[in-house]
């Protein structure tokens, strides 16, 4: 982050203002702001560092620090998780083609496990997750469910029934 340019623009301020005090105040104000820089940028610093800790405190197992790069502070995430791409164009029509309904945006929490075995046979039809998820909803959602026959006594005694692809 380039601080340089928000130490430059309150000097530039500064230097504004000191004009109405005439010749002697405005050379006053300059040696004043060359002795204000390194104060400035320290409180910039910690600004930023307070930024830094209240943001880490939002990201679950995460922190985040600051830090100097020569003169300029860089932000520092550290243990935070590959932020996921966004879905294609391709994966995401503005409206469902076979349809004509607007498409909506939702959030979904899956395990991990169960996650990279849906990537897997995304991967494996040539499809993005969001398209494989797509057509995953429409077939359960279908009228005419594939049924397998299978029937089974599950947990708790109850009688199921499934289907399958």
């Amino acid at each position: 982050m380039d601080i340089t340019e928000l130490t430059a623009s309150l000097r530039q301020d500064l230097a504004n203002a000191a004009e109405v005090g005439g010749e002697g105040m405005k050379a006053a104000a300059e040696r004043l702001l060359l002795a204000l820089d390194p104060a400035l940028r320290l409180t910039l610093m910690d600004a930023l560092s307070q930024a830094a800790t209240e943001i880490g405190a939002q990201l679950p197992g995460a922190s985040v620090s600051v830090r100097l790069q020569g003169r300029e502070p860089v932000f520092v995430v550290e243990g935070a998780p590959a932020p996921q791409p966004e879905p294609a164009a391709e994966d995401a029509p503005a409206f469902d083609e076979e349809a004509g309904e607007a498409v909506a945006r939702i959030t979904l929490r899956i395990p991990e496990t169960l996650k990279a075995r849906a990537e897997a046979l995304a991967a494996r039809r040539g499809q993005s997750l969001n398209t494989w998820l797509v057509g995953a909803a429409r077939a359960a959602a279908s009228e005419r469910p594939h049924h397998s026959g299978a029937s089974f006594t599950g947990l708790h005694g109850r009688h199921m029934k499934g289907w399958v692809r």
